[in-house]
């Protein structure tokens, strides 16, 4: 054997452990999904059975499942562009040499360290009408009683508060790092030729950052479209599937109403719309990405 094919072998037997992985936990459970689609859900002695697309039609009548998916939109909308800017002034904020910096990184970042379960019912809360802590604070300053979990117009919203404030602290770690990678004397060298702290922002400091913003970024989507604890403890989905997500619809449709087959027509309709929005996200950003 050549020096050059044992290096080929050895370098193949390297990625096989992460290969193996990859291929048990994400690509073939992502073909059993589709493959799943394609049949009616099991239900005693009676087999599945071969229906086609049948699956996807009964989606295209489904007004829950538009709802669903609109909802997730909105959410995502939301969340992803105000998570990863309050971020990124966070971790600007933490890099500067303010006074108890230290306190001020762990108070951004003790979000993140919570169980998804207890932020959900420490918002429940802050939430409730009259006593919680929402209202206690308007009732100080005159305003009226909400029901920010009963009204169809706020629910959605309220959830977007709680994921925001959760996601931001975790992804300002990841630009903090980033930040502190950047060699001192490009600002210094920025400086010296008489550019402002925006410019020396804009010019030097967000162009470097690229990479850390492309990965935070596909990280934002994923958990825009994977959110289901909040929804299962906060609302269920109301009022009037107002909160209605489609990871929470596809986690009701499969083991509620217990219809498998339609569960995996909704979650190959999640994975496309998944990695739709990666092929954009790396078509976008990953041209304005500069590696150094």
């Amino acid at each position: 054997m050549t020096a050059l094919r044992r290096e080929a072998v050895q370098a193949w037997l390297l990625v096989l452990p992460a290969c193996v992985m990859l291929a048990g936990f994400t690509h073939i459970p992502a073909v059993a999904t589709l493959i799943e689609s394609l049949y009616t859900t099991p239900r005693g002695a009676r087999p599945a059975r071969f229906i086609g697309l049948d699956q996807y039609r009964a989606l295209l009548d489904d007004p829950v499942f538009f709802q669903a998916l609109g909802n997730n939109a909105l959410y995502a909308a939301a969340t992803i562009p105000a998570s990863v800017v309050l971020a990124l002034l966070m971790a600007l904020a933490v890099d500067s040499r303010l006074p108890g910096r230290a306190a001020l990184r762990l108070a951004y970042f003790t979000p993140t360290m919570l169980p998804m379960i207890a932020v959900a019912n420490i918002w429940l809360f802050f939430y409730t009408p009259d006593y919680g802590l929402l209202d206690q604070l308007g009732g100080m300053v005159g305003l009226g009683r909400h029901n920010w979990l009963g009204d169809p117009t706020l629910a959605l919203w309220s959830l977007i508060a709680v994921a925001v404030w959760k996601e931001a602290g975790f992804f300002m770690i990841f630009y903090l790092a980033a930040l502190q990678a950047i060699p001192p004397h490009l600002r210094e060298a920025a400086a010296l030729e008489g550019a402002g702290r925006m410019t020396v922002l804009r010019r030097v400091v967000l162009p470097l950052l690229m990479p850390t913003t492309l990965f935070v970024v596909v990280n934002a989507v994923i958990n825009a479209f994977r959110l289901v604890d909040h929804v299962v403890v906060m609302t269920r989905g109301g009022p009037d599937n107002s909160t209605t997500l489609l990871l929470y619809y596809i986690y009701e449709t499969g083991f509620r109403f217990w219809d498998t087959g339609m569960a995996a027509a909704l979650t190959t309709v999640l994975l496309l719309i998944l990695s739709a929005l990666a092929a954009l996200q790396f078509g976008v950003l990953g041209r304005r990405v500069h590696y150094r």
